[in-house]
């Protein structure tokens, strides 16, 4: 059979060397990908003069140079296809998650992506996203696959590539040099932009998440971060203490009315007594798979890495070994990686019909059989809680339907269908709802009359609804937005718990606007447990200041 008769139906594309090929498909990237990229670059460099136009068109010409460069470099003819090819279904994801939620994809979220659980994943799926996967993932294969290329002589490839890589490189440095200024708040002051590149970004982000991946390869067992722990001892007659730590999902600090919000989205814990509310707390990431490891990590956000979190001992595996009881109860994925040394229930999507629905079930699921579980309970015991939380885009689906005060409230996954106000009200219903969830286990640990009892509420990171045509989480955390940072966290005592503590009231007060991040958690954790090991440090605890330490 003859090539032409194989490729019938494929229109063939002729191209007289690789360098016309890369300029074509690069030409493609920028056109068909980069709708985000060139309207916030022309939203943040166009004033309507002439040197804007030329900053601009140089920058469109250099990125066509840059990435047909990089092509270049990819070595044969059939590699260079393969390669050109997988880059049109990693753009088209890329340009989803930009052009409608205004995320870039990076190594986090790459990692967010791979542990990702099936009802994740599925609310995600979108008439959109079918669109963007079909028309720019999948049709553009078909011209790459009706690419025809002469062979060339190795010389003559040798050639050509160098005389194209010396004249992009002369190219660059000239616009460079006419347009200084510009460039220099393009790499500075606009690093935002970076992200949204398509699809240089993105791969970026792969090899980045590639590269962490590999190096936590070659740890067989925990390594041992906060040495042999010890306990504070007790008082003669001390009830045991019983902790409850509940992990919020996506719940963000702005839409706290704790926190100074104008609806009354807390209304049971805003009558609340003995609750403190910290207004100040930033999150360790914008994902869930970086933020749970690390507020658990003694390391801070500084030192945190996500790709050795699994292979260190965490504060769980620290209280347990201090033998305090331990448990997890998730209603969310992403915790694995931490929480497999500790005894743990897996809820998700089993559940009786009416606190489950077609995607997830409700957090209140945390709940069934929590009270007959403490009763058998003897020792000090923390009880922590992953929750489902605010967890987007399909807010509506995260409370129950008796939950749906604020109205109208968004009822697709696809946000940008909505307007910005039922976008607000789907996530405000969500708020409500965690706090009906906390109330009733703050109740439950009241009825726990035979302990001391405490609950510490922290979110795994915040999330973006509309501003600035964001949506969701993820963002790179250099250029993140606040509303994606800025996380509620919440402490209730009981009257018995906070004299054992010999906690200063007034103190902890003045307390609630200092500035703290999930780098205080670890150390917070293990002082309202009476626990400490060679990694607690006081001067992180946050209700240290205000304790009296027993002697």
């Amino acid at each position: 059979m003859k090539a032409a008769e194989r490729n019938k139906g494929i229109v063939e594309i002729h191209f007289r060397s690789p360098i016309t090929f890369t300029l074509f498909f690069a030409g493609l990237f920028l056109v068909l990908f980069n709708y985000r990229f060139w309207h916030e670059t022309v939203a943040a460099f166009w004033q309507g003069n002439l040197q804007d136009a030329l900053f601009l068109f140089s920058l469109c010409i250099l990125l066509l140079i840059f990435y047909a460069a990089v092509l270049l470099m990819v070595p044969g003819k059939r590699l260079m296809l393969t390669v050109t090819g997988l880059l049109f279904p990693i753009g088209a994801a890329a340009s989803f998650s930009a052009d409608s939620f205004g995320i870039a994809i990076d190594q986090e979220m790459i990692r967010s992506l791979v542990n990702a659980n099936r009802g994740e994943a599925t609310s995600m799926i979108s008439p959109r996203l079918l669109l963007y996967t079909l028309g720019l993932g999948v049709l553009p294969l078909f011209l790459v696959g009706g690419t025809r290329m002469p062979s060339l002589p190795l010389r003559s490839h040798l050639r050509q590539r160098g005389m194209f890589l010396a004249a992009a490189c002369t190219f660059a440095a000239i616009v460079m040099m006419a347009f200084p200024s510009r460039f220099s708040a393009f790499a500075s002051d606009h690093k935002h932009l970076h992200y949204f590149s398509v699809p240089g970004a993105a791969v970026h982000g792969a090899i980045q998440f590639a590269r962490s991946s590999i190096q936590g390869i070659g740890h067989d067992r925990p390594g041992d971060l906060a040495g042999a722990p010890r306990r504070i001892e007790k008082a003669a007659g001390a009830k045991p203490l019983l902790v409850f730590l509940v992990i919020g999902e996506t719940a963000r600090h702005a839409n706290f009315q704790l926190g100074g919000y104008a609806l009354h989205t807390n209304p049971r814990l805003s009558g609340t007594g003995n609750l403190l509310y910290f207004r100040n707390v930033e999150s360790c990431g914008t994902s869930t798979v970086v933020s749970l490891p690390c507020m658990f990590s003694p390391l801070g956000r500084e030192r945190f890495n996500v790709a050795k979190a699994q292979y260190d001992r965490n504060a769980l595996d620290t209280l347990t070994k201090a033998g305090i009881h331990t448990e997890w109860r998730a209603n969310n994925s992403g915790s694995r990686i931490f929480s497999e040394r500790v005894r743990s229930f897996t809820y998700l999507d089993r559940g009786p019909a009416h606190l489950c629905n077609d995607e997830s079930c409700f957090d209140e699921l945390l709940l069934e059989g929590l009270e007959e579980r403490i009763a058998g309970l003897a020792g000090d015991t923390v009880i922590a809680f992953h929750q489902m939380g605010s967890h987007g885009p399909a807010y509506f689906k995260r409370y129950p339907p008796a939950f749906e005060i604020f109205k109208p409230a968004c009822k697709s996954n696809a946000l940008d269908s909505c307007s910005l106000e039922e976008v607000r009200n789907a996530y405000d219903n969500t708020i409500l709802y965690t706090d009906h969830v906390l109330a009733r286990k703050i109740e439950i640990l009241k009825k726990a009359s035979r302990f001391d009892t405490a609950l510490l509420y922290v979110s795994d990171h915040g999330e973006s609804l509309g501003e600035k045509g964001v949506f969701l989480h993820g963002a790179p955390y250099p250029v993140a937005p606040d509303e994606q940072k800025r996380i509620p966290l919440i402490f209730w005592m009981s009257d018995g718990y906070a004299q054992r503590m010999k906690l200063d009231q007034a103190c902890l007060q003045r307390q609630l606007p200092l500035r703290f991040s999930h780098d205080n958690i670890y150390h917070t954790l293990l002082g309202a447990t009476e626990t400490r090991s060679d990694a607690y440090r006081s001067g992180m605890d946050m209700l240290a200041p205000c304790r009296v330490e027993p002697q």
